[in-house]
């Protein structure tokens, strides 16, 4: 519990959905914040007699929700979104590699601080970034984005990618835009070293990340699992997105993707894998025998083609399920609120029909869920005392809304709702849809700047 000398901010008369392991949901209720952590929550009005209240919010007509948690991003695609519309995932990936491998630190920049934007102003609250596209002489990339998610004030992790099979060896990037093993371990561990805060509450993690097994040798992927248990950070990677990733493992491994993980240290507690699309029972079972974790990205899964993940299988079976935008060169919006709707209608076209998700799992998915995943549960994704100020204020009293009676249904089913507010460690980052912490203007500015730069650039090969 806080002290008495605590700052407070209270904020009433808003619907409450606090996503804690019973659902608790109110009507008409309160939060009192001291300082970045959540005070107490409950019906009715705010306890009276509490000191230090600076801040009152009158939140009639609001859902107040845990803040949304991230779980798979690659922000670097904010500056080549709307290109190769109509490819599948590997002939996407060969049509854009050859000007992802140009990016540079200010392109690196510039590029998340627009994705960074697009999520937090739609109501996230923890964003991650797999980032494993590291040209040489490209400047520090890692830095310009843990800077660009400081400046915008979210909670973040970056999930430090690597790739050292090119061309060359059987994989799609270029020769010039891959590092060499001990390269890519020897960056990771800088990364880790310079940046990753273990402590309750901190604003910055890394985690260790080799992009996916067509692009990874096996060596990397075993000795990134190695220094990831070692620095005691976790592991991200892509897993299970598409047929031909399967078909691609199991011709040079003799295996398929789960059981070739398996082998090289990759299921677990620490783990998450982002898509996990092609899932046989064999697989969902060794995932929540192990613990290990699953980022779903269903607009990138439809925009790629690549099929429908069987979320309500790995929930039933007990594997930690969290949401994704996926980089926006394969869901052009950017953000992550509109993927509570989305997840649960494209899952309803699966096996399980309407019975898939309900609008509560989804937004569970947006928030319990992605902090479980990113292994941050008992700090942040659901509203309790004594955890972090992460949460949003959507506005549901607007024509969008109006007749629907629930609140959450309206958040999950209806419209994408405004954020009137948006908090992170107690303190307001979104006011009515607007960042309060960054110039959005300048970013959609620098934006096209570097957009018509990189595509110059690639244009020159």
């Amino acid at each position: 519990m806080a002290p008495s000398a605590a700052q407070r901010i209270v904020i009433e008369n808003c619907a409450i959905a606090t996503v804690d392991a019973d659902d608790t949901e109110y009507a008409s209720g309160y939060l009192v914040v001291a300082d970045n952590r959540i005070e107490s929550i409950g019906a009715g009005s705010a306890p009276e007699g509490l000191t230090g209240v600076v801040r009152r919010i009158d939140a009639t007509g609001h859902l107040v929700t845990p803040g949304l948690v991230n779980t798979h991003h690659h922000f670097y695609q904010w500056i080549t979104r709307g290109l190769a519309t109509d490819h599948n995932l590997f002939n996407w990936l060969v049509a854009l590699y050859p000007t992802w491998a140009r990016i540079d630190e200010q392109m690196g920049r510039v590029a998340a601080q627009g994705s960074l934007a697009m999520m937090a102003r739609g109501g996230v609250t923890t964003a991650m970034d797999h980032h494993y596209v590291y040209p040489r002489n490209a400047g520090d990339l890692s830095g310009a984005i843990i800077g660009a998610a400081s400046e915008t004030g979210v909670r973040f992790t970056l999930a430090r990618g690597s790739m050292d099979r090119s061309k060359k060896d059987g994989g799609l990037p270029p020769d010039f835009a891959v590092e060499t093993l001990e390269g890519a371990l020897a960056g990771t561990e800088e990364t880790v070293d310079r940046f990753h805060d273990a402590s309750f509450g901190s604003m910055t993690q890394v985690a260790v990340a080799p992009c996916s097994p067509f692009s990874v040798s096996t060596e990397l992927m075993k000795q990134g699992a190695e220094l990831a248990r070692r620095k005691g950070v976790r592991l991200h990677t892509h897993g299970s997105e598409t047929v031909e990733e399967e078909q691609f493992c199991k011709e040079l491994f003799g295996m398929g993707p789960t059981d070739y993980f398996e082998s090289t240290g990759w299921l677990g507690q620490d783990v998450w894998m982002a898509h996990c699309v092609h899932m046989n029972d064999s697989d969902i079972a060794a995932f929540a025998r192990t613990g290990t974790g699953v980022a779903h990205c269903p607009s990138s899964n439809a925009r790629l083609a690549a099929g429908i993940a069987r979320v309500p299988d790995m929930l039933k079976a007990g594997v930690p399920v969290g949401l994704g935008v996926d980089g926006t060169a394969s869901n052009e919006s950017g953000e992550l609120h509109t993927e509570l709707r989305n997840a649960l209608l494209i899952n309803r076209l699966g096996a399980h029909r309407e019975a898939a998700l309900n609008a509560r799992q989804a937004l569970r998915l947006g928030t319990y869920g992605g902090a479980q995943v990113l292994g941050r549960a008992a700090e942040i994704g659901s509203l309790e005392a004594g955890k972090l100020a992460d949460f949003v204020l959507w506005k549901l009293d607007t024509l969008a809304h109006a007749s629907i009676a629930d609140p959450v249904t309206a958040l999950v089913f209806g419209a994408a709702a405004p954020v009137t507010a948006s908090f992170v460690n107690g303190k307001q980052i979104v006011e009515d849809n607007r960042l309060l912490t960054v110039d959005e203007d300048a970013i959609a500015r620098d934006t096209r700047a570097e957009a018509q730069r990189l595509a110059r650039i690639a244009a020159q090969g």
